[in-house]
């Protein structure tokens, strides 16, 4: 993705019908910036981008909590115009993400991202946009907090492969875990693709693989190459988007673990573990916080954790129960 190109179509979205010297002299500058930025000639900071959608009435609070999923406290109070903001944003994003690999996945030198991190320094726009994907994987949505994906020229084509992709993650939960089979050593040794493989693998109905595999081709995410399916892009289910959804998947995963229950042998190597327990009501955001890096350290390990030998699922739940019981007697 061309993320000077996706800059400067995102600026001229947030314009909309206003004119560029009349915006220009909103955000306190003499000079048609407008015109700079929307030429590409100069670019605004992370910073001065924020405020410029702030100008252009987005509800930052509001639709960056929907991206994040709910503001974390280190950004509940924060003001989206300021260095320190979107520095902290990054920051966030990265999550258990090294620097170095930060940097590599931006395509920059670890010294600049560093310095973005701590706000020492900012970003251009495109900088800034090519830190959101790098940390995150989530740039389409990071631009829908600011207009329609749809409706720009740079990001439509990809916006609308993501809305498919995820729509076979919504309707066929299994498709995630069929891609990770394929990825498999054991899978890639094998002199072909062998029908009902990959369903003795997952303990699936074979007619669910079959389902599963012509709904990922389709959606571009995998395709053949000579006698094997190989996995081509790599599907981040993020759905905070669709709440609903979302919930629906961690209904079907729950619901799997539950009924591999009985499989788990005595003494064995799977898990399920389980504590109840009492806590102060001032200590809950800390047991919500530890869970999450909990999650976010798994997640790295995944990362580099090779070869791929086995397709491994974590169910992690941290429920307040007697909340949900009080919420139930109420209705």
């Amino acid at each position: 993705m061309d993320h000077e190109a996706l800059a400067r179509q995102l600026i001229r979205a947030l314009r909309g019908k206003r004119s560029q010297v009349a915006l220009s002299r909103r955000l306190g500058c003499h000079s048609n910036v407008l015109y700079a930025w929307e030429s590409g000639r100069r670019w605004p900071t992370a910073a001065t981008f924020l405020r410029l959608a702030q100008l252009a009435r987005v509800p930052l609070s509001e639709r960056l909590g929907e991206f994040l999923g709910g503001l974390p406290p280190a950004l509940s109070a924060a003001d989206w115009t300021q260095p320190p903001a979107t520095a902290a944003l990054l920051e966030y994003l990265r999550g258990g993400t090294t620097i170095v690999e930060l940097a590599r996945r931006v395509g920059t030198n670890r010294v600049s991202v560093s310095r973005w991190l701590k706000g020492s320094a900012e970003p251009r726009l495109p900088d800034f946009l090519r830190v959101i994907e790098g940390a995150s994987l989530r740039l389409l949505d990071f631009i829908a907090v600011f207009a329609s994906p749809a409706e720009l020229p740079e990001a439509s084509a990809a916006w609308q492969v993501l809305e498919a992709q995820r729509r076979v993650a919504y309707e066929l939960p299994w498709s995630h875990a069929v891609m990770r089979v394929l990825e498999l050593d054991d899978y890639r040794a094998l002199p072909a693709h062998v029908p009902g493989w990959i369903a003795a693998r997952l303990g699936i109905p074979r007619e669910e693989e079959q389902r599963c595999l012509d709904a990922l081709a389709a959606s571009r995410l995998i395709r053949r190459r000579r006698q094997h399916w190989i996995v081509t892009q790599v599907l981040a289910v993020d759905t905070r988007r669709n709440p609903e959804a979302g919930r629906n998947l961690k209904r079907h995963w729950a619901a799997v673990g539950q009924q591999r229950l009985p499989e788990l042998e005595p003494g064995g190597e799977d898990l399920f573990s389980y504590n109840l327990f009492t806590i102060a009501e001032r200590d809950w955001p800390s047991f919500r916080e530890l869970h999450i890096a909990y999650y976010q350290e798994l997640r790295r390990l995944v990362a580099g954790s090779n070869p791929a030998e086995r397709v491994v699922l974590v169910n992690l739940q941290l429920l307040r129960l007697d909340r949900a019981l009080l919420m139930s007697s109420a209705t």
